[in-house]
């Protein structure tokens, strides 16, 4: 028997943390860090005549987030109970949505740009009967979609600390924090997309201030279930689920898969193990050898033993609370990317820096309007602003100079009141003062000496000045006259405008 062909088939379940002030439950803070199993109360850790309460916050967060992945949101839902026991889940079971979720039916348009040539996937990747004859390439093939089955809200479970030694440690802090789970269709046919795909959640979330989105602190991370398609002698066959638990980084969830890729078609060589529907693996990631292991074996959701949560009622979702989180979404970041570049004239990697996140985009279209040359404001945030924030290690949000800064300095440098050069003098002591960039030019006497008169004056010094310059000149050396235009600014003391400097100094040596 031979295989002619493979692929894989890839869904992801991406839990992620909400930025509400309380956990999802109680009114204990919500917050990553600090002291282990002080932010605990006994609603969080489940203890006997705890009621939960759910937080609106933790509803409408759920929202926004479904409504940036194009979910429908449901008016009516509930929370169940899911049982299962590992020492970091104090009750015995996590609150979550089983059969209602809050948000169903989304989808996310990955940017095939973003791919390098030789990883991008065509048309022939699109499972196309998944897709109900609608292709899922967008755009000529600028866009793949990716379905969202369903997001549904949950709680976090506390955090084991396995130190050195005989010893482990839980810390329940994290217990009780609010999630949600997004669940994917299985439309991804690479590791490359799994990673792209949860890179591109992880910018919308950020985007629409759901979450931090930390892969470092835990407050996002991916489950990744995947299995092969096998055409052997022409008949298809498919390999039983892999869940691989727990991916927390970009690179995680790429080798993660093209391991296990590898491993599950080494399996089915060997041992000819074929999908079984109520059959699942779970797998773990390590790091350091760069395989999965088996952690446990699911064979169906009856293992959790699903119930209705009895101590919270079902309840609707209002008309008003979807119609605020809606207004707390506005535009995404690849919209915003296609719009910069057709209303500003930007390059991909300006658009792409620009909108790494909604404040720093805001920023930047607010200064651009004071300006009549977007891409010169656009080019001193990326090299002069942006550069300054990373070397502080700050964000755009910590700055203290205002767009209205900006705008006045390229109207300056526009109007050729000051040179370029000088544009970079102003920035700097603009950024230390925060004084407009009007008041720094006049305080430092650096406007731009235009009048033909004075600039003359300077240059008929500097010629003067320089006999051997001179002779040179006329001995057919004409790049003298560049080093003569240096010495014209450099007595001006960069005021003098160059072009013009150079114009006069060109002229004053076809005189002599």
């Amino acid at each position: 028997m031979a295989i002619d062909k493979w692929e894989a088939v890839i869904g992801c379940e991406i839990h992620t943390q909400l930025l509400t002030r309380t956990k999802a439950f109680c009114s204990c803070e919500n917050r990553y860090g600090g002291m282990p199993n002080t932010r605990v109360c006994p609603v969080c850790l489940g203890l006997p005549g705890a009621l939960p309460r759910v937080s609106k916050g933790y509803v409408e967060l759920g929202s926004v987030a479904g409504l940036a992945l194009n979910c429908s949101i449901a008016r009516f839902t509930k929370f169940d109970r899911k049982h299962y026991f590992y020492p970091d889940l104090a009750k015995g079971y996590q609150i979550t949505q089983y059969d209602i979720p809050l948000c169903t039916d989304g989808f996310v348009d990955l940017p095939m740009a973003r791919y390098p040539e030789e990883q991008r996937f065509g048309a022939e990747k699109c499972r196309t009967k998944n897709f109900a004859g609608d292709s899922c390439i967008r755009e000529n093939g600028k866009y793949r979609r990716v379905r969202i089955e369903r997001i549904h809200l949950e709680e976090d479970v506390g955090k084991s600390l396995h130190l050195q030694g005989a010893h482990s440690y839980i810390d329940y802090n994290r217990c009780g924090t609010p999630l949600i789970e997004i669940v994917t269709k299985p439309d991804m046919t690479s590791p490359e997309e799994a990673a792209l795909f949860m890179e591109t959640v992880q910018e919308i979330l950020r985007y629409v201030k759901v979450t931090n989105g930390n892969l470092e602190e835990g407050n996002m991370r991916c489950d990744a279930n995947i299995n092969l398609n096998v055409w052997e002698d022409g008949t298809l066959y498919h390999t039983p689920i892999s869940e691989i638990k727990n991916l927390n980084s970009f690179r995680s969830i790429r080798d993660a898969c093209a391991y296990e890729a590898q491993r599950q078609l080494a399996e089915f060589q060997n041992d000819r193990q074929e999908f079984n529907p109520g059959f699942k693996v779970t797998m773990g990631w390590d790091e350091a050898s760069g395989r999965t292991v088996v952690q446990r074996t699911k064979n169906s959701f009856v293992d959790y033993r699903f119930v209705v949560e009895p101590d919270i009622k079902p309840f609707s979702v209002s008309e008003e609370l979807v119609a605020r989180a809606r207004s707390k979404v506005g535009e995404l970041p690849e919209a915003k990317r296609t719009r910069l570049k057709k209303d500003y004239g930007l390059s991909d990697f300006d658009v792409e820096t620009l909108t790494s996140s909604r404040d720093l985009a805001v920023w930047f279209e607010e200064a651009a309007a004071g300006t009549k040359n977007p891409k010169r404001t656009a080019n001193i945030i990326l090299t002069e602003l942006l550069a300054k924030l990373n070397e502080e290690k700050k964000s755009i949000s910590d700055v203290s100079i205002t767009p209205a800064h900006i705008s006045a300095l390229v109207n300056a440098i526009d109007s050729k009141r000051i040179s370029s050069a000088q544009g970079k003098t102003v920035f700097a002591k603009m950024l230390g003062t925060n004084k407009m960039p009007d008041e720094i030019i006049a305080e430092e006497g650096m406007e731009v000496v235009s009048d033909s008169g004075a600039l003359e004056a300077i240059v008929d010094k500097v010629v003067g000045a320089n006999p051997k310059a001179v002779a040179d000149f006329k001995g057919g050396k004409t790049n003298v006259i560049s080093w003569l235009t240096g010495q014209v600014m450099k007595e001006s003391k960069g005021r003098a405008a160059p072009s013009a400097a150079s114009d006069l100094v060109r002229k004053k040596l076809g005189q002599l």
